[in-house]
């Protein structure tokens, strides 16, 4: 057998390659959008894709499986309570994909969503232990998936929660404890709320140590799964939706459309959404009156993914090089929009419509607060972070959450933006000034920083 997870660090997102040497037959469980890793690492084991796999229709990024259809020919499966609008093979419960030895079962588990499956692998038929389970997002290391992501389309926390008890305690705490445990994520996945930064365990190991797994009444599992859950970006919805449907296929090689300072302006007086993708560092510098600060960096397209629609068209400033992965980055989560990009070093031709950022070091956001009484702060961490500690007078905007909650701001009073460490709250600066904000500063360090000067 051959079996190889690939894991997106920006996404917390694994995907797998299940492979059979001896007849060269495998299928690809959970895609990315963006598929050469997949056909190049087939093409080194001399492997065939029959089969994508999918776990279930996924919020959090837009699926490869039109890509890996388109590209090989393979059939598209889930789970057999999905309704997709393009053509593939739903699964029934125990329903088995046989590569050859390797023997991958199909087992409904439904609760994170309703057509949720997981795919239990065996070496060879017949085999007493699985290697291992691909569970999606019904089973994560240290949790299990939150219940709560379809309150918008009719259906409860509490009737997904129950489906979701049933399913781990009947399709999955059934395995042997050597089996291995392979989730569709890790931590910093707004998919759960206490994923480990493990991207593997074992059934044993989860039996004993998850804490949502020590519940053996139905009520009391669903209390605590969805306590305290995050308030989910704005585009899972889109993705959700995106996911089902017969949607265009990305070219993941071709590069947007390099554009001119007039098209730039022009396109941004327009409506156009401008990102620049700059470290908050180097954009604080001179940046695109307008534009918002989503670094490459950091979980870029997730933080777009939040303070950008869907529907916007979107220019990208970057560096030279770095367009096409700035545009592909962007297609992981269905924004396909991008109309064109502009390099970073000709914004020196425009220097009337170019601005610097002001940030602040802890020491001068100290002595802000104490000269300012109308000081207006926003922490734009997650309400868990505020919670655990913050600055008193601060008020909590998560950066998912500012286009939504622009009007408890006051866009006339002094502002200051803080994060964790600096990233988020250069984001969500830049979202206020594009918003008419006339005075805005973002702290240098976050609040780590400011913790050590108040200590």
């Amino acid at each position: 057998m051959i079996f190889e997870q690939f894991y997106l660090d920006c996404l917390s997102h694994a995907s797998y390659l299940v492979g059979d040497q001896k007849t060269g037959h495998a299928v690809v469980v959970d895609p990315q959008r963006d598929i050469d890793l997949y056909l190049n690492r087939a093409r080194e084991l001399n492997l065939t894709i029959t089969h994508v796999l999918e776990t279930h229709f996924h919020a959090d990024f837009l699926s490869g499986h039109l890509e890996l259809a388109k590209a090989t020919g393979a059939t598209i499966c889930f789970g057999a309570a999905a309704h997709p609008q393009f053509a593939a093979h739903l699964l029934a419960d125990g329903e088995t994909i046989v590569l050859g030895d390797v023997v991958i079962e199909t087992r409904l588990t439904p609760g994170h969503t309703p057509e949720s499956a997981s795919y239990v692998v065996y070496e060879h038929a017949g085999d007493a232990v699985p290697y291992g389970v691909l569970t999606g997002d019904t089973l994560f290391i240290g949790d299990v998936g939150r219940p709560d992501l379809l309150v918008s389309v009719g259906k409860t926390a509490d009737e997904m929660g129950h489906l979701l008890f049933a399913s781990i305690q009947n399709k999955l705490l059934t395995l042997p404890d050597p089996t291995r445990v392979f989730p569709a994520h890790g931590a910093g996945s707004a998919c759960g709320k206490n994923l480990s930064t493990e991207t593997s365990s074992t059934m044993g190991e989860q039996r004993r140590n998850n804490y949502a797994l020590q519940y053996t009444d139905v009520d009391s599992f669903v209390a605590a799964v969805t306590e305290g859950q995050t308030q989910a970006p704005g585009y899972f919805g889109y993705d959700a939706v995106l996911n089902q449907q017969n949607r265009p296929t990305l070219d993941e090689h071709a590069e947007p459309t390099q554009l001119t300072v007039t098209h730039v302006l022009d396109l941004r007086n327009a409506g156009t959404q401008i990102i620049d993708t700059r470290d908050s560092v180097l954009f604080a510098t001179g940046f695109l009156r307008g534009s918002l600060n989503v670094g490459l960096s950091g979980r870029y397209a997730e933080y777009a993914g939040s303070v950008i629609r869907p529907d916007q068209d979107i220019v990208i400033i970057t560096d030279n090089g770095l367009a096409t992965e700035a545009k592909v980055r962007l297609a992981r989560i269905g924004y396909d929009r991008v109309v064109g990009w502009f390099p970073v070093d000709q914004l020196a031709d425009i220097p009337s419509e170019v601005d610097r950022a002001s940030r602040l070091t802890a020491l001068e956001f100290a002595e802000r607060r104490a000269s300012l009484s109308h000081l207006q702060i926003v922490d734009v961490r997650s309400e868990g972070e505020f919670i655990i500690n913050h600055i008193p007078q601060a008020i909590n905007i998560p950066v998912s959450q500012l286009g939504k909650r622009m009007s408890e701001l006051n866009p006339a009073f002094p502002t200051v933006v803080y994060c964790a460490g600096g990233y988020r709250s250069s984001i969500g600066a830049s979202v206020l000034r594009s918003q008419g904000f006339v005075d805005v500063s973002d702290v240098l360090g976050g609040f780590e920083a400011i913790l050590q000067v108040q200590n």
